[in-house]
């Protein structure tokens, strides 16, 4: 995934998020743990804490999407897979507590070659 192709005015945008995912904009707010007010209003986009959902979203998908062949693959296990050792949580679960860095070092420690 470029990060780029889905930004616009510098915002990460949840239209092209679900556009290039063949998803709803309100699929990706609730991916990444937002309510539909924060993709609605243009103030709640532009907000640090939205912006900041998408952008772990993003960067977590980008990871994943080598591993599985493609951005559609990726994008499902983010949603569906739960995790060892984070209690049948998956990555977008992680992701909507404010946890993206954890599930980021989990994928760092798997790629080290180490087991969860």
């Amino acid at each position: 995934m470029n990060i780029a192709a889905f930004t616009e005015s510098s915002l990460f945008s949840p239209r092209k998020l679900a556009d290039g995912l063949l998803t709803s904009q309100e699929d990706i707010a609730r991916s990444a743990g937002l309510g539909r007010d924060a993709i609605a209003r243009k103030d709640r986009l532009a907000s640090a804490k939205t912006q900041t959902r998408l952008r772990e979203m993003v960067e977590i998908l980008n990871r994943l999407s080598p591993r599985f062949g493609g951005d559609l693959v990726a994008y499902a296990w983010y949603r569906s897979q739960p995790l060892p050792g984070f209690a049948g949580k998956t990555c977008a679960a992680l992701v909507a507590e404010g946890r993206a860095q954890l599930v980021m070092d989990y994928l760092d420690a798997v790629d080290a070659g180490g087991f969860a």
